[in-house]
């Protein structure tokens, strides 16, 4: 569990921009030269989550698509768990209780 929450906040860390705009913020005060080099750094993490967005899975479907993926999935679970109901009505399967 310890070597999931690092990449965890390292995901979360990534769509941050507001770091990156504080920093640009910090440098235009200081009348620094990094600014230049800070916006740089900003477009480049925009970019990348454009890459980020236009690879996520079903983003070329429409949302009208995706409802009717959503309604179509809904229905599915909704018939597997009236079928594991009437299977576990049944009583077929003697389940030995743990004592």
């Amino acid at each position: 569990m310890a070597v999931a929450q690092p990449k965890l906040e390292k995901e979360s860390e990534d769509c941050s921009l507001l770091p990156l705009v504080h920093d640009i913020i910090k440098c235009m005060d200081k009348d620094s030269q990094d600014v230049h080099q800070e916006l740089a750094k900003l477009k480049a993490k925009i970019q990348e989550a454009r890459e980020q967005i236009s690879n996520m899975p079903g983003i070329d479907s429409s949302p009208v698509e995706q409802q009717q993926q959503l309604a179509t999935l809904r229905e599915q679970v909704r018939t597997k768990n009236q079928l594991l109901q009437k299977y576990k009505s049944l009583c077929m399967f003697d389940v030995p209780k743990a004592s």
